[in-house]
C-alpha cells in the first residue's frame, strides 16, 4: 500500500486499529498468479515471542481453502470509517475532491490450523463479537447441538497468518492548513451517517486547540 509519511501510523496503532475492526479481506495469489479475495472475520492473537497473530476462516468450497495448504505470504486489508469531500467545503481555493479514510494492511505466511486450533478459534471469534453486544447473554458456541457443530465445522478451514509486516495509514488531510482542516471537519460533523462524523471526530482529536463549530 502506498502511504505518504505525513498519513502512515505507527505499528502498535495499525494492529490496534486492526484488532478493534474485527473485519477485512484476504487476498492470495495462486499458480496463475490471479488474486483471490475474500470478506473475512478474525482475530488478533500474539505468539509467545511477540509476533501478532491473525486467525479467520473459510468456507471449505473456498479457493482460498486450498491455496493455504500451499502457505504462501497473504494480505489482510482493513478498512475503518471513510468518506468523500468536497472542494466547496474548504476554506481556501482550487481544491480538489478527495476521500478521507483510515486502512491497515497486515501481510505474512500463512498455514492451516489443526483441529484444535480451530475449534478455539471458533471460540475466540465469538467471544469477540458477542462481547460487542452486551449487556445481551452471550452466545456460546456449545448452545449447538454436536452433531450440528461437527457438520458446521468440517465445512471450514481455519488459517493462521503471522503478520511481518504491518503497514497503516489515517488520511485526515493532516497535510492541509488550519483553517481547511477547521472546516472539513466542520462539513463532516453535518453530514449524515456515521462515518464521516466518526473522521470528523479524528480530525477534531488531531488538533484539538483549533475552534471548532
Amino acid at each position: 500500500m502506498y502511504a505518504p509519511p505525513f498519513f502512515q501510523i505507527d505499528r502498535a496503532a495499525s494492529l490496534q486499529l486492526a484488532e478493534a475492526r474485527g473485519f477485512g479481506v484476504i487476498i492470495a495469489s495462486g499458480s496463475t498468479n490471479a488474486p483471490v479475495a475474500s470478506p473475512v472475520p478474525y482475530c488478533i492473537g500474539y505468539a509467545a515471542d511477540g509476533s501478532p497473530r491473525v486467525q479467520l476462516h473459510v468456507a471449505r468450497q473456498n479457493p482460498l481453502a486450498e491455496m493455504a495448504n500451499a502457505g504462501g505470504t497473504w494480505l489482510l486489508s482493513v478498512m475503518a470509517e471513510d468518506t468523500y469531500v468536497s472542494p466547496d467545503w474548504y476554506a481556501s481555493e482550487a481544491q480538489v475532491p478527495t476521500w478521507l479514510y483510515q486502512n491497515v494492511q497486515l501481510s505474512g505466511p500463512v498455514r492451516v490450523m489443526t483441529a484444535a486450533e480451530l475449534e478455539q478459534h471458533l471460540v475466540d471469534l465469538s467471544e469477540k463479537f458477542e462481547a460487542w453486544l452486551l449487556p445481551k447473554p452471550p452466545w456460546k458456541v456449545d448452545k449447538i447441538p454436536a452433531a450440528r457443530h461437527k457438520q458446521l465445522t468440517r465445512a471450514i478451514v481455519g488459517i493462521d497468518m503471522t503478520v511481518e509486516t504491518v503497514i497503516g495509514t489515517t488520511k485526515h488531510n493532516q497535510h492541509k492548513t488550519d483553517a481547511d482542516h477547521v472546516a472539513i471537519a466542520n462539513a463532516l460533523k453535518q453530514q449524515p451517517g456515521e462515518a464521516p462524523r466518526a473522521i470528523a471526530t479524528g480530525m477534531v482529536a488531531a488538533r484539538p486547540h483549533l475552534a471548532y463549530e
